[in-house]
């Protein structure tokens, strides 16, 4: 009859979750329920490309030409989400109840590793498959779906949390705001269980996955052109039947009593050290784009990306020159359910440590929850030896030393939730 632990999981069809967004979300909650943990609060993103801008001040890496008319500027949208997810986290927390949880997991092949690798040892992001030059995929391909549902005392299921290692970016060219995936998701789901259903979607580590592939191509858009779908159908379709999948294998093995744990924690990593022929080349590129946008205004909105993207390089040098300890905290959640772990990071976690945590927890089924923060990629070793888009410094504030520290750690708090268990 008390609550011995807390959690409140808000899902976000968002590209990141800022630092101060989350901050500002918790200090809301805190006036309206001051006896509540909000430290045991985490959001995260689905990673859609076509949301709403968040940040856009002099020092973002990336900077994005807002209209100034009919639209939220990115301060006005930061207060109104703040105002919306904090009402309904005290909307819900109120509102609470007894029921029960089921938990399972099947299979979806939404993502695809989407690094590829030629003779040279070099690695691109979206690199051309169709040439004598290519080699393998980088990484591992995940089609994991792990699946919580939660049931109210009357037995109605009333909400689940899905995790699946796809980015929600599918329509990511859209100039429209879109859930992208998760949409046709829920309304399917709505559609099978009630329109009252929740539904939250949880990306899991896929850094180097998407749902594009990169080659047979042809032979899955025939496929898909056969069943009469769209891309974003099909995807759906196949995560709804997964979800289906593990509903009609799970739903009579509910579970009332079980253990609640949370642990939140600041881990102190540290941030990856910029070479001197990474300084000197992200110097050129910073001093070239400013030079373009000064002789054409036209293209200012494209080199001020590019510029601002090398820029963080340059300043992350001259930094590490002065204090060689640069560090940066990242937070993580670890909560127990039953006989299952929800765990978090910030990143966009290559999804080989995914496979590292997954396969070191005594939990029975592990969910590794990724962008539950701003979102800078997190490559593996390998990765940054093959260097490309998302493995090189500008794509990474944290590189494979902190990942592993990060692994280590995650993995420490799990099995510490599940003493006597090998």
């Amino acid at each position: 009859n008390r609550s011995i632990d807390q959690a409140i999981m808000v899902s976000c069809d968002l590209v990141g979750i800022p630092n101060k967004v989350l901050q500002s979300v918790r200090d809301e909650v805190r006036k309206q329920m001051p006896d509540l943990d909000v430290n045991k609060i985490f959001l995260n993103a689905t990673h859609t490309h076509t949301a709403p801008v968040m940040e856009n001040g002099p020092d973002c890496s990336f900077r994005y030409e807002i209209p100034k008319d009919s639209v939220l500027q990115p301060e006005e949208y930061v207060e109104f989400f703040v105002q919306r997810v904090s009402e309904s986290i005290v909307k819900a927390w109120k509102s609470r109840s007894p029921g029960s949880v089921s938990w399972g997991m099947s299979h979806a092949a939404l993502a695809y590793q989407r690094r590829t690798v030629y003779a040279d040892g070099s690695a691109v992001m979206y690199g051309k498959t169709n040439t004598p030059e290519f080699r393998n995929m980088e990484g591992i391909e995940d089609h994991d779906v792990n699946v919580l549902f939660f049931w109210n005392k009357s037995g109605k299921l009333i909400a689940m949390s899905i995790e699946a290692p796809c980015p929600a970016q599918e329509v990511e060219q859209l100039y429209a705001v879109n859930a992208d995936y998760y949409h046709p998701v829920r309304e399917k789901l709505k559609q099978r269980f009630g329109p009252d259903l929740v539904v939250l979607g949880w990306i899991g580590p896929a850094g180097d996955q998407s749902p594009r592939p990169l080659y047979r191509q042809a032979a899955e858009e025939r496929m898909i052109k056969l069943r009469n779908l769209t891309r974003l159908e099909e995807i759906s379709r196949r995560l709804v039947s997964a979800v289906e999948e593990v509903y009609q294998t799970v739903e009579q093995d509910r579970y009332s009593d079980v253990k609640l744990i949370h642990k939140a924690e600041i881990l102190t990593l540290p941030k990856r050290i910029i070479t001197e022929n990474e300084y000197k080349k992200s110097k050129e590129e910073q001093e070239k784009a400013a030079g373009l946008m000064a002789a054409d205004p036209k293209a200012a909105a494209q080199q001020l990306a590019r510029m601002t993207w090398n820029r963080d390089v340059v300043r992350r040098y001259e930094s590490q020159k002065t204090n060689k300890e640069q560090t940066v905290n990242s937070e993580i959640h670890v909560l127990r359910i039953g006989d299952v772990v929800v765990c978090t990071n910030e990143f966009e976690m290559f999804t080989d440590y995914g496979l590292r945590i997954e396969a070191q927890s005594k939990a029975l089924q592990t969910f590794v929850i990724q962008l539950t923060g701003r979102g800078t990629y997190l490559p593996t070793e390998k990765a940054v030896k093959g260097g490309g888009y998302s493995a090189v410094a500008q794509s990474s504030v944290v590189g494979p030393d902190g990942g592993q520290i990060l692994v280590k750690r995650t993995v420490e708090l799990i099995n510490e939730l599940f003493p006597g268990k090998k």
